[in-house]
């Protein structure tokens, strides 16, 4: 027996539903690096070293900085989700159904995006010095939380790489973490930062602090009582985006539904190793 007609109307009212969850609930990292449409298996981004500038006799020659010109690859992998809508619940449009679908869709997109970019920033942030700060980037956790020294020590080094103090410096934490920072008080404390910056005026928000812009955010890996937290400059993460989230139907006789596939290619890597640490705290 031939599948009946696909209600279009749904379809394209549930497609358009799937993108505008996914931008409102979506990716909680993508806006905060260097993202590139990608539109082959596998991309490059650039990355240019750092420049000298000289003295110039007169008439002489411009010295030139000679810059050192390298790329670093970045390759796209395919990840798919699925949801199954019974045919007479799309046939009487059930808005309720509908809305629980999409965002169900939708928030699996966003946090594999996520998922993506803090399993590149975890494999490429390995070690276990923490005094004096270790080749690999990482301060293990030293069974304490999230301390001022730790984040001052951060700041210390970005500064000494010349990682670019511009309002492009990230740091995610765990909701546990943001509680250590509400007990820090040049964090919390209005003594310190005025009223209109304290981190709970209308609940947990972004907040601005030591030179980086901090949020809570669930999706940092754990291991036992060991969280891990990534800070880094928006120029030193790649993220290559080859496809958008995209919606395909089909009606599946054999469950007498309709399948609503979610996709999304994409692909990370690290592009300057100097804007990216691992800060590990005991929770």
């Amino acid at each position: 027996m031939a599948a009946p007609t696909i209600d279009n109307t749904f379809i394209s009212q549930f497609e358009s539903e799937v993108h505008v969850a996914f931008q409102r609930m979506g990716s909680k990292l993508r806006n905060t690096v260097r993202e590139k449409k990608v539109s082959a298996q596998d991309d490059t981004f650039p990355k240019i070293g750092k420049g000298v500038a000289g003295q110039k006799a007169r008439h002489g020659k411009v010295p030139l900085m000679n810059l050192d010109h390298s790329k670093v690859k970045v390759s796209m992998d395919d990840y798919y989700t699925g949801e199954l809508i019974d045919k007479l619940d799309m046939l009487k449009t059930n808005i309720d159904e509908r809305q629980v679908t999409v965002q169900a869709i939708a928030g699996a997109l966003g946090r594999k995006v996520d998922e993506v970019l803090t399993t590149t920033m975890d494999s490429a942030t390995t070690g276990t010095s923490e005094s004096p700060q270790g080749a690999d980037n990482v301060v293990v956790h030293g069974s304490t939380g999230l301390t001022k020294a730790k984040i001052q020590g951060v700041h210390q080094r970005f500064g000494d790489r010349d990682v670019p103090d511009d309002g492009q410096r990230y740091w995610p934490v765990s909701p546990a973490g943001w509680v250590d920072l509400i007990d820090i008080q040049e964090f919390s404390d209005a003594d310190y930062i005025g009223p209109d910056q304290l981190p709970w005026p209308t609940g947990i928000t972004a907040k601005r602090w030591f030179g980086f812009l901090w949020w809570s955010f669930s999706g940092l890996p754990i291991s036992g009582s060991t969280r891990k937290s990534f800070c880094y400059h928006r120029s030193a993460i790649g993220l290559g985006m080859n496809a958008e989230p995209q919606i395909t139907p089909s009606y599946e006789n054999e469950y007498a539904a309709f399948l609503f596939v979610g996709s999304l290619a994409l692909g990370s890597v690290i592009i300057d190793q100097d804007g990216l640490e691992e800060v590990q705290y005991t929770e």
